[in-house]
């Protein structure tokens, strides 16, 4: 378990360091068709100050576009009460509690570490599960902060939507500001081609990277979930409503659909399964019903 703290805490600081690089990438081709030095300096400390205000406020974004509210705690006691007792059975400082408004169950958990941590928990699940099947979905969350999992999730949230952002900016940048009068011939359109060609694959290399940090971190939360609580049935069984009722929720961001305890979006084809954040419920089910016995 130690082992992997310490993998997560390396994971995100590789994880930056290929964003600045990449931020740096775009400076330089910018200023390689413009021959503006500027853009060289510009795009890194963009990126740079970009970053830094991910980590710190990360967690407060990804809460924002779920649309998550803090939960009062006379207004669902149950849910404060579950969130105490695994905290305690963990040895977790207790994690701020929100509730989503939104007829789909699920959950997720953010934030830089322990201390910062933050649950959120839509109205579809509290309605959806017993409580022995809601401890079940809050023991992977929580999980999810014992094992600094939601350190790696928040940033590669906060950088995959700077890469995006960034792109988006320069692209602007181009289209109205008469790039084409760079001093290389055709430097225009060479760079309309390279950030055609960006914008097609940002959001396929935001899904690999959300891909390498997501799948086994939630067999690992299951797991480690399973372990504290000595319940895997409980989350198995979630998990099985979940299969039956699973649904989209109406606030979708590919961004932060890989912090969900499920997959958020809109069921899709081969392909959009294939390239989800998620593994297969069915396998997730199977692996906690193997466990069963050894509790």
């Amino acid at each position: 378990m130690y082992k992997n703290v310490t993998r997560n805490k390396i994971n995100t600081f590789i994880i930056m360091f290929f964003f600045l690089a990449l931020a740096f990438g775009i400076g330089w081709a910018v200023y390689y068709f413009t021959y503006n030095s500027l853009f060289l300096v510009i795009v890194p400390v963009l990126a740079f100050i970009y970053a830094f205000i991910q980590y710190f406020g990360a967690a407060k974004i990804a809460l924002a576009v779920s649309g998550a509210k803090l939960a009062d705690p006379h207004a669902f006691p149950q849910l404060y009460n579950s969130v105490e007792n695994i905290t305690m059975t963990m040895g977790l400082p207790m994690p701020k509690v929100y509730i989503i408004n939104d007829p789909a169950p699920n959950a997720f958990a953010t934030g830089r570490n322990p201390k910062d941590g933050h649950i959120a928990v839509t109205s579809g699940l509290l309605d959806l599960m017993d409580k022995r099947e809601l401890e079940g979905v809050l023991s992977h969350e929580m999980s999810h902060i014992k094992n600094y999992d939601i350190l790696v999730s928040t940033i590669v949230f906060g950088l995959v939507s700077a890469i995006s952002w960034i792109c988006d900016i320069f692209l602007r940048m181009m289209i109205f500001g008469n790039v084409r009068s760079s001093r290389r011939d055709n430097g225009g359109n060479f760079l309309m081609i390279f950030y055609v060609i960006a914008a097609i694959l940002v959001p396929l290399i935001a899904v690999l990277v959300q891909l390498a940090v997501s799948r086994q971190r939630e067999y690992l939360a299951d797991a480690t979930g399973a372990l504290v609580m000595r319940d895997p049935d409980g989350l198995a069984e979630a998990l099985e409503k979940l299969e039956t009722a699973e649904k989209p929720m109406l606030r979708q961001n590919t961004a932060t659909s890989h912090l969900f305890f499920v997959n958020p979006l809109s069921r899709g084809n081969f392909i959009s399964k294939l390239f989800s954040t998620h593994p297969p419920l069915a396998d997730r089910i199977a692996r906690l019903k193997a466990s069963s016995g050894q509790f």
